[in-house]
């Protein structure tokens, strides 16, 4: 229901971008989706540090079921184990200021033959949710969609461009967003809809199967690393800690009308340039082997950023060296207290669209 959890061990630590402009705290009872996943474990720590009451929800078995009390520096946590297409939800759902919907099953190639499950975890899910939401009264949801809606779109993607996803998990995302919005037009509904979409999103506590994930493994344990095509192909990449700001800041922005934006920075680097920037930050020059590109490999994905600068106030603020250095302390952090336990997955490294959140 969600991508992998990081261990408690594997916090942030400082934003690498500063400390100015923070989103403004939640506080009251919040319902976290796939808590136990990459961006959800990041958001669960930062919303309790602003004193939230925090509702965990996951099927990940490990997440235990547990509650944690408020302290003087966090909030409470109920952490829930259960699937959301199946799940009694209305109890957890009592009195909740905003749900946060990040609960999916990711990744673009096992789309194409798990099609059952990913309808399951990102369609069906999404519709219970959102039916239970609006018997609830839940005034807010914030979701975490995927720029994979686009497809294949050359250049700058706005959210007014018309979404032709490529993959049957694009075509989830799309079908999920879409179910939110027209829950949340209901004249019944009490609630507003934004549907953030993710660019690609790294940070500590990344999926092991991503890019750079698997680019930061293979410096730190002396791999070669194979890369479809020849490098020079770019995408947006978004720090995690971006990624949490821009949820808080949907879930506190006023008015009432439900909206879609792009989560991203606004400007590309390439495959070439994180590998140069992995080689500096490990001190590893990475072994790259490059091979010829897959068939529909998108060139180029950046985020037209405009709304959510209108809507949210939200700029992305993390420059990326800052943001790998960040992503390559966890990494050895990790392999040091499990040496023997690869963190990266092996294998070719390739930026298709699987490489989008």
């Amino acid at each position: 229901m969600s991508g992998d959890a990081r261990d408690e061990d594997g916090a942030a630590g400082k934003d690498p971008g500063g400390s100015t402009g923070k989103a403004p705290a939640q506080t009251g009872k919040v319902v976290v989706t796939g808590a136990a996943g990459f961006i959800g474990s990041h958001l669960v720590e930062s919303l309790r540090r602003g004193g939230a009451h925090v509702v965990g929800i996951d099927r990940k078995a490990s997440w235990t079921e547990r509650e944690i009390q408020p302290s003087a520096t966090m909030g409470s946590l109920h952490a829930i184990r259960g699937d959301l297409a199946f799940s009694d939800l209305a109890e957890c759902l009592e009195d909740a200021s905003v749900v946060f919907h990040l609960a999916a099953l990711p990744g673009v190639r096992p789309s194409w033959t798990q099609f059952p499950e990913y309808l399951h975890c990102n369609v069906l899910a999404t519709q219970r949710l959102m039916d239970a939401c609006v018997r609830a009264g839940v005034p807010r949801v914030v979701m975490a969609s995927s720029s994979s809606v686009y497809g294949g779109a050359e250049g700058r993607m706005s959210e007014d461009d018309l979404p032709r996803p490529l993959s049957p998990y694009g075509v989830t995302k799309l079908a999920a967003e879409r179910l939110a919005l027209a829950f949340a037009a209901r004249r019944d509904a009490a609630l507003t809809v934004s549907a953030l979409r993710f660019f690609t999103v790294y940070g500590p506590g990344q999926r092991p199967d991503m890019f750079i994930s698997r680019v930061i493994g293979a410096a730190l344990q002396g791999r070669p690393i194979e890369v479809y095509g020849d490098g020079t192909q770019v995408r947006d990449f978004v720090h995690v800690f971006d990624i949490v700001r821009a949820l808080t800041l949907a879930a506190g922005a006023p008015g009432r009308g439900s909206t879609v934006l792009n989560v991203g920075t606004g400007s590309a680097s390439s495959v070439n340039e994180v590998l140069a920037l992995t080689g500096e930050l490990t001190g590893v020059r990475p072994d790259v082997r490059y091979g010829a590109a897959r068939i529909g490999d998108v060139r180029c994905t950046t985020a037209d950023v405009s709304r959510a600068e209108r809507r949210l106030g939200f700029t992305a603020r993390t420059p990326l060296r800052a943001g790998l250095a960040t992503q390559v302390e966890w990494a050895r952090r990790t392999l040091t207290a499990s040496p023997h336990a690869p963190t990266t997955g092996g294998g070719r490294i390739g930026m298709t669209p699987t490489d989008r959140a």
